[in-house]
């Protein structure tokens, strides 16, 4: 590894010289392990703790199947997925490896008694397999984490209803918490200039998320003037909507939980904020039990912020301790586009405020190829930018996915693989101290 490092610090490096690098037998890798699936059985998730779940180990090099990339891992990041996997919620992810491994020889590959994790990376493309054209050893890249196999005609339109579509590093093994990552090709896109390899890497997952959901005709097809309420709105996922709505000319009501979270919201541009811890809003008066009184409150509070007027799309990602209240709050023929359940799955809603106001809800789940590489121009060109908040090396990777576990964090939170040490990898200066603000916002907060 020290060789692949050394060549990827020097700057002369070529490309025919990455491809006669050797490829070790072995690499350093975040894993969870399949005989320790159940060490958190009866336990509330709130108390299960990924520090105790994660290991670092050495793992072998996979084999490069056709149409794949072995990429030198300089930085990562956790995200949401990372700590279901780390503490084995809602299911195992053993079980997805199985399954992916039944499809074919080359897929069984995957199916371990150990699962590399990680669903984001930046680094450097070391060999490609067989019918890869558009990367070659030494192109420095980030990935997205759609990985599809398009053998079915239900992907061709639009690549997330493929039948095998799975999350890189969640549903599939050798992610990107690593020293070297497996993924296919066509996850590939160009690493933004301007950036360190550690704030390239933190935007993947949760900005191509973001970008889908609101801005793509496949989720809300946010518009000008729209007013956008977002759950969430300084968190890793609601800081890039917040942008996408910003700006795309809507209007975001950015809800949060703290006044320093609203503080971020501010620095973003954001003028609408609604601290909900501050305003006491309680959406359930017992486990079981809803409180419309409290939406009525929250709606009013939200017309208060728009000049009397509803929110057209909702940014749903809470689930339940949300849902009904989001539902409540849309205007007549508004949207409420929903990606996650951080809060729960079983969300509950009066369906007469969906079907007597014509409101749509809609599932929106990571990205497809094309919506991931315009989100990733976007940060390329300066227009978003990262939200990363701190970093931790790769052996510290368990508390980095306790912290946001239990929602300590801003933002995103990197993860240090080959790179040595933050700030590395900037290849436009120039471009970087334009925005250098807007990179560092989140920073120590």
């Amino acid at each position: 590894m020290n060789e692949i490092l050394d060549a990827i610090l020097a700057p002369d490096t070529t490309s025919a010289d990455f491809a006669g690098l050797t490829i070790p037998e072995s690499y350093r890798a975040v894993t969870v392990h399949k005989d320790e699936a159940e060490m958190f059985a009866g336990l509330e998730s709130k108390v299960k703790d990924p520090r105790k779940s994660l290991h670092v180990d050495e793992v072998p090099v996979p084999e490069l199947g056709p149409g794949e990339a072995l990429v030198a891992v300089m930085a990562s990041s956790v995200n949401y997925n990372s700590v279901w996997t780390s503490i084995f919620e809602p299911v195992s992810t053993f079980g997805f490896l199985e399954r992916y491994g039944r499809l074919s020889p080359l897929t069984k590959r995957h199916d371990l008694p150990y699962h590399v994790i990680g669903s984001d990376l930046a680094g450097v493309v070391l060999r490609t397999g067989p019918g890869v054209n558009a990367w070659g050893p030494g192109d420095e890249v980030v990935a997205h984490c759609l990985s599809v196999e398009l053998e079915s005609s239900d992907g061709h339109n639009d690549t997330m209803l493929d039948p095998e579509q799975r999350i890189w590093g969640f549903e599939t093994n050798f992610g990107g918490l690593a020293e070297i990552a497996l993924v296919k090709s066509n996850q590939l896109m160009p690493k933004p200039q301007h950036l360190s390899w550690e704030e390239a890497a933190s935007p993947g997952l949760v900005n191509s998320t973001a970008y889908r959901q609101l801005v793509s005709q496949n989720g809300a097809a946010m518009k000008q003037g729209d007013n956008v309420l977002i759950w969430g709105a300084s968190g890793g996922l609601g800081s890039y909507a917040t942008q996408f709505a910003l700006a795309g000319g809507a209007n975001p009501i950015c809800v949060v939980s703290s006044d320093q979270k609203a503080e971020i919201c501010r620095k973003m541009g954001a003028e609408a904020i609604i601290d909900r811890n501050a305003e006491g809003y309680k959406f359930w008066k017992d486990e079981h039990t809803q409180d419309p009184k409290e939406w009525k409150r929250f709606g009013k509070r939200i017309r208060e912020l728009t000049g009397g007027e509803d929110v057209d799309i909702v940014f749903e990602h809470p689930g339940r301790e949300t849902f009904g209240a989001s539902v409540y709050v849309t205007r007549k023929g508004g949207t409420i586009v929903t990606c996650a359940s951080t809060s729960g799955y079983n969300h509950e809603y009066d369906n007469r405020y969906l079907w007597m106001s014509l409101k749509r809800i809609v599932g929106s789940h990571f990205a497809n190829y094309r919506e991931a590489w315009e989100a990733n121009r976007l940060i390329a060109k300066g227009k978003i930018h990262p939200t990363l908040s701190k970093t931790y090396t790769l052996e510290e990777t368990g508390q980095a996915a306790y912290d946001v576990h239990r929602n300590l964090h801003q933002g995103k939170v990197g993860v240090l693989a080959l790179a040595p040490e933050e700030g590395m990898g900037v290849r436009d200066e120039e471009m970087r101290a334009k925005h250098l603000d807007a990179i560092n916002r989140f920073r120590n907060v």
